[in-house]
Order: structure tokens, then sequence, then C-alpha cells
């Protein structure tokens, strides 16, 4: 692990949404009491907020795909500047928000995201201005140093079950999961439709079938496939797949990302694209 001064956006939102708002009486009510109280917006805590932009000496950079920020409960900040993921606590007073030391990874990471966190690393550090307009998913804050350099994150809401092209990541097996065959990366995907079907392609043949949701669980019918035949790793690959999509099988969706675990033990990861790509 390597430790440097990053700035944790989340955390100031903690602080805004706190300021000028209470609880109404009625939980989820949305009108104010005799006391005054009004609605307070949605918490911001257990959200996932992605990075849009970073603008350093009035130039902007799009940040690299996957930078993001979430916040629990107890002002705990963690996520991932699109490479390296981090931890970090803040101190926070009205709309000034101080950053301490923070804790990173030390991956080594593409040339153009290593600069981007390089950059990062120094916007966000000391004391930053935070300032939110828009309501609601709409919301965009922005984190201000004191020489104007700026970080702007807009929460992005996870994917449902349904609905979602999941793209098959990583295989599963006990405890484990190991990457895809050599050569297969993005081949392999699968979208649950509302009425309980299953489509999409096993890495060689494409197929469809059905998959009853109650809970947590899955429950695969027969699944019916094209019948080509394609090279080793990606009959391999399908093989695997076959394996997870067969019978009961239970799942969990974290954010944007998707697991499914068979009776046997054997499971598959997937992660949706981002939101309004």
């Amino acid at each position: 692990m390597r430790t440097q001064r990053m700035a944790v956006s989340v955390l100031a939102l903690l602080a805004l949404t706190a300021c000028g708002t209470e609880s109404g009486s009625g939980a989820g009510s949305g009108e104010s009491g005799g006391s005054g109280d009004v609605r307070a917006e949605p918490p911001v805590t257990g959200l996932h907020w992605s990075v849009s932009s970073l603008t350093v000496g009035g130039e902007r950079t799009t940040p690299p795909a996957g930078a993001h920020v979430e916040i629990d409960p107890e002002g705990k900040a963690t996520g991932s500047l699109g490479c390296n993921r981090f931890t970090a606590d803040v101190r926070l007073d009205g709309d000034k928000v101080t950053v301490g030391r923070s804790t990173t990874t030390g991956m080594a990471c593409a040339e153009d995201v290593q600069r981007f966190e390089d950059a990062m690393g120094k916007v966000f550090h000391g004391e930053l201005e935070a300032a939110v307009a828009g309501q609601g998913d709409e919301r965009t804050l922005t984190l201000t140093t004191a020489d104007g350099d700026s970080i702007a994150l807009v929460p992005e809401p996870p994917a449902p079950l349904t609905g979602t092209a999941w793209k098959v990541t990583g295989l599963v097996s006990g405890t484990g999961t190991a990457s895809l065959p050599a050569g297969t990366r993005d081949k392999a995907h699968l979208t649950f439709g509302k009425d309980g079907s299953v489509e999409g392609n096993l890495g060689c043949n494409s197929f469809h079938g059905k998959a009853a949701v109650s809970g947590s669980t899955l429950t695969f019918g027969p699944l019916a496939s094209t019948r080509k035949m394609c090279p080793g790793p990606e009959m391999e690959l399908e093989r695997a797949l076959l394996g997870v999509l067969t019978g009961k099988a239970t799942y969990a969706i974290d954010h944007r990302s998707l697991s499914v675990e068979a009776e046997s033990g054997k499971g598959l990861r997937a992660s949706a694209p981002a939101a309004g790509s």
C-alpha cells in the first residue's frame, strides 16, 4: 500500500445535506410538520458518485472509466480513481472540507491513468470548498481548491438486474475468481428480461431461455443456443457458463457488478456499462 494526500469528494456532501435541512416527523412523508421541519435531501451515504471531470490550471480532463467515490455512514470514504483504490477520512465544517492523508493501493497504471491519479493527488488535499448544483440524481458536486482547481462528481445509480447488458468478466470456483480464458474478453454477455427470460452470448454461441427471479434466487430453465464450433478458449468459456446457468443459482448486485453462483459453487462475475453510455 502507498500513502498520499488525496481529496475524497463524497464526504463533502455529508456537510452540504446537513446544512439547512432536517428530517420530517413521518418517514418518507415529505411533508413539513408544525415544528417547521422540511423534507431532507436523499442521503448521500451508500451511493456511488462518479468523477465526471477534473480541472487543473484551467484545463478540463475526463477521468478514466470507473473513477468513483462511495461513503459509508461512519464517514469513511472508499473508491477508485480509474486504477488504484483508496480509503480516506476528512474533517467537515459547513461547506469546507479538510482532507487529511489517504491510503491507496500501489498498482502500476497505464501512463495516461497515472497522470490523472497524480493530478487528483495534487488537487485533493487540504481545505476544499464544496458546492452542489441541481437536485436529486441530477445533482453535481464541485470541490474547488483555493487556487481554483476543481473536481466535479455526479451520482450514478446502481444497475438493475433486468434490462441491463451484463458483460461477463470472470469465473468463480469456490472462494476464488479466475480471469476469462485467453482471447475471450468481451465475448460473453447476458441480459435478463422482466418477463423472466434471459438471452445473450456464451462466448461462442448465442442463447436464450428462462430465468425466474425470486428474491436473491435465479432458477434457469433449459437454454437453447446456436451450435457453432469455435476456438478452444471460447468453447472452454461456454462450457463454464453453461455450468452456472443451469438450475438454481443465487445472485447479488454491488452497484454495477453482478455475481451469480450455482449450487455447485461455480459462478460468474459480470459488469454493467456506466449509466448513460
